[in-house]
């Protein structure tokens, strides 16, 4: 029995331009070119062409999926815990 999602993929094209990739992955087209400028996509370069490759679409989603999430700022949660910061609030130095 064949992969039914490679079955989907078999008439599509290899390479897409950044408008193609950026329906595909439903985001702007403007967001395509700085994810490109970022060096977040890798794009496939023919002549003056620019294209991407739908592997590197699938490598670039998984590694958002795998990714830990941003907060409002940009910043990235980090594993540092807090613990202790509290403790100044509810049990201040002596001499105050």
């Amino acid at each position: 029995m064949s992969d039914p999602q490679r079955e989907i993929w078999a008439g599509d094209p290899l390479l897409l331009t950044p408008e193609e990739a950026a329906r595909v992955l439903r985001i702007g087209r403007t967001t395509v070119y700085a994810l490109l400028k970022a060096g977040d996509l890798k794009p496939v370069h023919i002549g003056r062409s620019c294209r991407l490759s739908r592997t590197e679409l699938e490598r670039y989603v998984k590694q958002l999926e795998t990714r830990p999430p941003r907060r409002p700022n940009g910043r990235r949660r980090t594993s540092r815990g807090q613990s202790g910061v509290l403790d100044l609030i509810h049990n201040p130095p002596d001499g105050t």
